[in-house]
Parts: C-alpha cells; sequence; structure tokens
C-alpha cells in the first residue's frame, strides 16, 4: 500500500474506522469521510499518531456535490485517490412495510446505495479507471429479505448489481472492483438490530458477531493487487479461500 492514497466513506467509527486503520498500517494514505467530522477526526488524530498520513473530511454521500468536494480535498492534500471504500450504510427504517416512512425510506436508499454510485462516479471522474480500486461493503440482505428491512436490502441488492455493472463497463480498463460480505460485525448498526427485536438476526448474541478487524483485514486485501485476479466479484466472510489468502482465522 506504499504511495497509495485511500478514501474510506463511513469511516467515523465500526468496520470503516477499522478499514481505515488497516489501510494506513499497511501504508496507505487514508482520508476518513462522514457525515460526522468530528468523530471522523478523532479516528483521523488515531491513526496519525502511528505515524501514518490521515486526514477527515465531513460529507455526506447521499449528496453528489460532498463527494465532488472529498475527491478534490483529497487530490489537493494527498494526490488523485487510487482506492475507494463504500461503507457508508443505514439500517432504519426498521419495521413493517406498509408501516414504514417514505421519506425514510428513500433516505436509506440515498445513502447506502446513491451514496455509494455518489462517491464512486466523484472517484473515478470522466473515467480515469487504470490501476485504480472500489471495495462496495455488501450484505447478505442484498440476495435475501429479512423481515423489516425491505429498504436497506433493497438498497444493499442494489449496490450489488452497481458492484457488476462498475465491473462490465470499466473492468477492461483496469478498474478493480469488488463487492464484500462481511456478515454480522460487532458495530453500532447491530446494536440497533438488536433494539428493534425484529427478525431473527436481533436475536444474535454480541458474542456471536466478528469484531470489525477481521473484515477490515480482508477488505484491505482486496484493495492490494494480490487479490487482482478477484475483480469483478462480489465475495463473502464465508470464503475460506480468501480468508486464508487474506491472513484471517477460518470460520470455526
Amino acid at each position: 500500500m506504499n504511495g497509495k492514497r485511500a478514501v474510506v466513506v463511513g469511516a467515523s467509527r465500526g468496520l470503516g474506522a477499522a478499514v481505515a486503520h488497516r489501510l494506513a498500517a499497511q501504508g496507505a494514505a487514508v482520508v476518513l469521510v462522514a457525515r460526522s467530522a468530528g468523530r471522523a477526526a478523532e479516528v483521523a488524530r488515531a491513526i496519525a499518531a502511528t505515524g501514518a498520513r490521515a486526514i477527515a473530511i465531513g460529507g455526506d454521500a447521499a449528496r453528489y456535490a460532498d463527494m465532488q468536494r472529498v475527491m478534490a480535498e483529497c487530490g489537493a492534500q494527498l494526490g488523485r485517490p487510487d482506492i475507494l471504500v463504500n461503507n457508508a450504510a443505514v439500517i432504519e427504517p426498521i419495521g413493517r412495510f406498509v408501516d414504514t416512512d417514505p421519506a425514510a425510506w428513500a433516505g436509506n436508499v440515498g445513502v447506502t446505495l446513491l451514496g455509494a454510485y455518489h462517491a464512486a462516479r466523484a472517484f473515478l471522474g470522466a473515467g480515469d479507471a487504470a490501476g485504480r480500486v472500489v471495495v462496495n461493503v455488501s450484505s447478505g440482505a442484498a440476495h435475501k429479505p429479512f423481515e423489516g428491512w425491505s429498504a436497506y436490502c433493497t438498497a444493499k441488492a442494489g449496490l450489488h448489481m452497481l458492484t457488476l455493472a462498475l465491473a462490465a463497463e470499466l473492468g477492461a480498463q483496469g478498474l478493480r472492483v469488488y463487492g464484500y460480505a462481511p456478515g454480522l460485525v460487532d458495530t453500532g448498526m447491530q446494536e440497533t438490530i438488536r433494539a428493534s427485536g425484529i427478525n431473527p438476526i436481533s436475536r444474535k448474541r454480541r458474542d456471536e458477531l466478528a469484531p470489525p478487524e477481521v473484515p477490515a483485514r480482508i477488505i484491505a486485501y482486496l484493495c492490494s493487487e494480490d487479490a487482482a485476479d478477484l475483480a469483478g466479484q462480489e465475495l463473502d466472510y464465508r470464503n475460506a479461500s480468501l480468508r486464508r489468502r487474506a491472513g484471517v482465522p477460518p470460520l470455526a
């Protein structure tokens, strides 16, 4: 990762923060992007304290202009970004479809799906794709419906297709794009899910969840050239070969 510049969207806590730490530990300069600029700045300071280069930029992935500004600021302060990790997502609204608020439902899609589009569109600019990497953080919810999660499942299904569309259009030009579904990770989103009491996922114990550092290590591996042969695919945490290659323990 030495000499690489990585933008992590949704990096103020949880998985996004862990990904930023891991990329920085491997030599990348990192840009942490979040609506909560203060929390992102705290993570950036912790990374910088290790001797790595890290900056935080406040921005809402649901706004294309914000993502354009993020990429421009990255270019001005660090240089053109080489890596984009799309981690921004929200789980709300949780509830029966007929009870959901249309504005909240659209807001989920705005962050979880359109946010990834906005970041990737700004990252790629006019199509300069060669040697660059996009990792979209996917979910099992992209392929299986869960009660109460109609907005989140729909948005993640769209994100899966966005990954495939980017690979189909720009893979031949040198863009490496991946989807990665990390499974159940011990993050703030899981706290919200447990509090909802809806569907079996809400009844998972915290000790059944993966620490964020495990999927972060796999995502960082996908950003490396060692994973080039896997480009264009959606992968998940159950992939034993990927876990082995990324140096994380096998599943029990």
